[in-house]
C-alpha cells in the first residue's frame, strides 16, 4: 500500500481544494462584476454616441435653416433699402420740380 494516502492527508487535500475552489469562485464573482460594469459602460457609451449623432444631425439642420433665414432676412432688408432709396429719389424729384416750377413762375412774371 505504498500508493495510498492517509485520512489526514486526504482531509488536508480536501481542505486545500475547498479553499482553492472558494478562491476561484470569489475571483469569478469579481470578474463577473467587472464584466457587468464594463457592459454598462459600453451601453452608456453607445447611448452617448447615438445622442451625439442625433445632436450633430440636428445642428446640421439648424445651420441650413439659419442660412435660409439669413437669406430671407437679407432679401427683406434689401427691400426696405430699395423702398427708402425710391422714396428719397421721389423726394428729390419733387424738390427739383418745385424749384423748377418756382423759377419758371418767377421768370414768367
Amino acid at each position: 500500500m505504498g500508493d495510498s494516502i492517509s485520512r489526514e492527508e486526504h482531509a488536508e487535500f480536501a481542505r486545500r481544494m475547498a479553499a482553492e475552489n472558494k478562491r476561484l469562485e470569489d475571483e469569478n464573482t469579481r470578474q463577473n462584476h467587472r464584466l457587468d460594469n464594463l457592459e454598462e459602460s459600453v451601453r452608456q457609451l453607445g447611448m452617448l454616441t447615438t445622442s451625439v449623432e442625433k445632436l450633430a444631425v440636428n445642428m446640421g439642420v439648424m445651420v441650413e435653416e439659419q442660412k435660409k433665414f439669413g437669406e430671407r432676412l437679407s432679401a427683406l432688408e434689401g427691400q426696405d433699402g430699395k423702398k427708402w432709396r425710391a422714396a428719397v429719389i421721389k423726394g428729390i424729384e419733387v424738390i427739383v420740380a418745385a424749384a423748377v416750377g418756382f423759377l419758371l413762375a418767377r421768370l414768367s412774371l
